[in-house]
């Protein structure tokens, strides 16, 4: 099966704000904005830094490590297309660069998804056009 054929869940719309973020991703890179004017490095990528309100932003490599800071298991299939995969992990990553991001947990038993657990981006190329951002365990 191809990339994205068939692909039944709910994708991200690229916006004029986060089109570098998803090139990136389709390229299997990790990419994060950064302020210019102050440095701050920011997710999810705003036009503007959070910080200063600078719209002098660049992007910069992401190391795509870090370590689960929060994580629910989802047992109720809220979106139905994510219910074959029920019960499923939502996890909140902090990254070593410091911003934090919502993804999934791949590679590991649910029961065994801790805080603190050192984690590590894969991609997963779910259309020609999305590739999405998950994590597994280092």
């Amino acid at each position: 099966m191809s990339a994205g054929e068939g692909y039944a869940k709910p994708l991200p719309t690229v916006t004029h704000e986060d089109r570098e973020f998803w090139a990136a991703a389709r390229e299997h890179r990790f990419v994060l904005p950064q302020c210019r004017a102050c440095g701050n490095v920011w997710f999810p990528p705003y036009a503007s830094c959070p910080s200063c309100l600078s719209f002098n932003r660049g992007w910069t490599e992401a190391s795509g490590r870090g370590t689960v800071w929060g994580f629910t298991i989802m047992r109720q299939p809220y979106i139905g297309s994510f219910e074959p995969e029920l019960p499923y992990n939502v996890v909140l990553v902090e990254l070593e660069e410091g911003p934090m991001v919502y993804s999934n947990l791949i590679g590991i038993d649910n029961a065994d998804i801790a805080c603190g657990l050192a984690v590590e981006a894969v991609f997963e190329d779910a259309t020609a056009e999305i590739t999405l951002i998950k994590f597994r365990p280092v």
